[in-house]
């Protein structure tokens, strides 16, 4: 052990160690210093500790103490260098080697390690005091800085721990929403005197035609074989959400756009001319361009310009009525016959006190009408709703394409929307402006006087869906049925059931008969107009559909009678047989029906043949009629899962493939009745579509001989329409 008192011979040793330092460098110093002094003492210390006895009291008290070489020093350094804990047989070479003892070997190497784990720890305690020091600096700087300053956000103080998070999240929105209160006001209050600037939009040409394949998608939005995504065209599949570059521009087309929105409903002659046999307003461009000189830029070359206004009052609460418009479903749903799809890309404001006063959302939407033969109108745009008074609201939408002009974009969407204001009993009266450009060079010459005319895509079709599919809603929520009549449904829940599972076969139907950038048709036979165009979709893991490969098949052509009469032949089961090939000729009954508004051939029925060699299948069909456009439409189903929604089951998991048809007015006659086709006159626009499941396995491979049959279907359904309303029948 280390002894405290050290002889004499120990200490001239000391003095000569350091006059040893003379020729040694300064790094040297220490180690020669401690390794030296600590061995030799050590190593004296054991040798005396060793001894006997006898010897201890024989041995003189002078200790004799051992100083290691340089040479010594630097080979046991050189080896720790390497080995830091040599064993016994290491110790014991080292000592050979070395003309040293094992026990001084040992020694040495116990406190070289000493020394560097006391040098290491040393280095360690320093760099931890240094960031000590800066942790503190910086903390009391923080301090201080919190202490002195108040949130950007709300205004309050910044201290934390004197309000809670509840507190301060709502103080936090009430500055996000006055913030936003104040730019749009801003913007709206400056705006009178500044123009918005004109981007304009290149001229799009005429895209050239698809090549015709026949290609096998998916329902539900999932990839096809065919390349092409169901749910998702060309254009809607390119836009992103606006950048935050963007927004301040988006804001302000929004805030001139309902100024012109407001004023467009509003203003009478010169802006609008009326028709006086028909009581329809058109444009006057010329009055448009100098009422309203700012916008989104001049008319793009080969557009052309389609205007129209339309007012009604509808039963439903204004209230209600501008969430609908303003909720992204409910809209696309109760517009399911204009709009084959609609999203929301981004949502720039909510609105403020809890309602869409001020809400600003950006969309994409696809607009569309029932036949394979008319292109389908993708729009980009903003949609923003705003509180004009107490009862008045107005809903606008403005085309963005000018943030991103291209070549693609073949609609632009002015300020176009509705001026909804409250009425008494939960009435409202809707005031419709529809104002759009567009190239239609895409059209077919069969519907080409309808779109030309305004009245496939204008006002006066949005106001007359919206007026009936009020009533359809206010009849799923009526709860005085008379229980009357034979087959009326009066079970609440299951009117509500079988009301949503007629609504999810209409969506469906419309969704895949339009000539949408989502579907690639193929056409099979015929020439001119009477062309069947066939798809071929997999359904996979949906429980609305059956599983496997489905066929659609439609076509669209000419009948010489009133939409009126074609529209009552095909609804009336009685009639059914003259053209229903699958009925085999026999009697059609109705089982049970619900109301779906004023006029009798708006309902939703459910129907039987009575030769079907199926005796376990129902056809359950809806029919829907108003001023602009009529839909029969019907699917199969199992009689067992209907009678499930008859008792208010869920109706999502009853598999549909609906077939039906779509009935517009051929655009020769005017639109101004009450009914379609009251005065009886002008032809008749008759899209008729069929979905086959052609194969229950979803991988199996398409037959020709599955598409001859489905084109034979359909070929001897329209010659027997054509037959049964032929003027020598009339």
């Amino acid at each position: 052990m280390f002894q405290p008192n050290m002889n004499m011979e120990g200490h001239n040793q000391l003095h000569h160690m350091l006059d040893m330092t003379q020729n040694t460098s300064e790094s040297d110093i220490a180690r020669i210093r401690d390794d030296d002094f600590d061995s030799a003492t050590k190593s004296g210390s054991d040798n005396h500790e060793g001894a006997s006895g006898d010897d201890q009291d024989q041995r003189p008290k002078k200790k004799r103490y051992h100083r290691h070489t340089q040479h010594q020093i630097q080979e046991m350094e050189s080896f720790f260098k390497e080995c830091p804990h040599p064993d016994d047989k290491q110790r014991k070479e080292l000592s050979r080697e070395l003309g040293l003892e094992p026990l001084q070997i040992k020694f040495w190497f116990q406190n070289k390690r000493t020394q560097m784990k006391t040098q290491h720890e040393r280095h360690e305690n320093t760099h931890l005091r240094t960031d000590n020091e800066k942790l503190r600096a910086d903390n009391m700087r923080y301090r201080d800085a919190l202490s002195n300053s108040s949130c950007p956000n709300c205004g309050g103080p910044t201290a934390i721990g004197e309000m809670s998070f509840d507190e301060h999240h709502l103080r936090l929105e009430n500055a996000r929403l006055r913030e936003e209160i104040d730019r749009i006001s801003a913007i709206a209050a400056k705006y009178v005197g500044k123009p918005v600037v004109n981007y304009p939009l290149l001229s799009p040409p005429v895209p050239p035609p698809r090549p015709l394949e026949l290609g096998v998608g998916n329902f539900g939005g999932q990839p096809g074989i065919g390349g092409e995504m169901y749910g998702a065209g060309d254009l809607l599949r390119s836009i992103s959400a606006p950048t935050e570059a963007d927004k301040p521009m988006i804001i302000e087309l929004a805030v001139a756009a309902m100024e012109e929105l407001v004023k467009m409903a509003q203003m009478g002659e010169p802006l609008w001319m009326t028709n006086q046999l028909d009581g329809t307003s058109t444009l006057h461009e010329d009055e448009y361009f100098r009422t309203f000189p700012r916008g989104i830029g001049p008319r793009p070359t080969g557009f052309k310009c389609e205007a129209s206004r339309e007012t009604a009052v509808v039963i439903m609460n204004h209230i209600n009525l501008v969430e609908l418009v303003m909720d992204v479903d409910q809209w696309s749903t109760v517009f399911s016959g204009i709009v084959s799809r609609a999203m929301t890309l981004e949502v720039l404001s909510t609105g403020v006190a809890g309602n869409y006063n001020g809400a600003l959302q950006v969309m994409t939407a696809e607009f569309q009408v029932p036949s394979p033969l008319v292109p389908t109108r993708e729009s980009y745009y903003v949609r923003y709703c705003k509180q004009l008074s107490d009862g008045t609201w107005a809903v606008v939408d403005v085309s963005l394409d000018s943030l991103r002009p291209s070549p693609a974009v073949r609609c632009r969407r002015r300020p176009s929307g509705c001026l909804i204001q409250e009425m008494p009993n939960g009435y409202s009266k809707v005031t419709w402006v529809e104002h759009v450009e567009v190239d239609d060079r895409g059209v077919h010459n069969l519907y080409r006087q309808l779109v030309s005319s305004g009245h496939a895509f204008g006002a006066k079709r949005w106001v007359a869906t919206l007026d009936r599919q009020c009533e359809r809603l206010a009849s799923a929520m009526a709860t005085n049925i008379p229980s009357g009549d034979v087959g009326v449904i009066t079970n609440q829940e299951g009117r509500k059931s079988m009301l949503k599972l007629a609504e999810r076969m209409v969506i469906s139907f419309c969704a895949g008969v339009s000539a949408s950038t989502a579907h690639t048709w193929t056409t099979l036979s015929g020439t001119g107009a009477d062309d069947v165009r066939v798809m071929t979709r997999k359904s996979i893991d949906d429980p609305g559909r059956p599983p496997g490969i489905v066929l659609s098949a439609a076509t669209s052509f000419w009948l010489p009678v009133s939409p009126k009469r074609v529209f009552d032949f095909l609804r009336d089961e009685n009639y059914r047989n003259e053209w229903d090939i699958l009925s085999n000729g026999g009697v059609v009954q109705e089982m049970a029906h619900i109301a779906n508004g004023r006029d009798t051939g708006n309902c939703v029925s459910l129907l039987r043949s009575a030769n079907s060699s199926q005796s376990n299948m129902l056809i359950l069909q809806e029919s829907c009629n108003d001023p602009t456009a009529s839909f029969v439409i019907y699917a199969p189903v199992d009689i067992v899962a209907m009678n499930l929604v008859l008792n208010g089951g869920d109706p999502d998991y009853v598999a549909l493939l609906p077939s039906g048809f779509a009935i517009l007015p051929d655009g020769t006659s005017d639109l101004g009745g009450g009914a379609i086709g009251e005065a009886d006159s002008g032809g008749s626009l008759l899209t008729v579509a069929f979905q086959i499941l052609v194969d229950s396995v979803p991988t199996a491979k398409l037959s020709l001989g599955s598409v001859a049959t489905v084109n034979n279907l359909i070929a001897c359904t329209v010659e027997r329409i054509k037959a049964s309303l032929s003027p020598e029948n009339a």
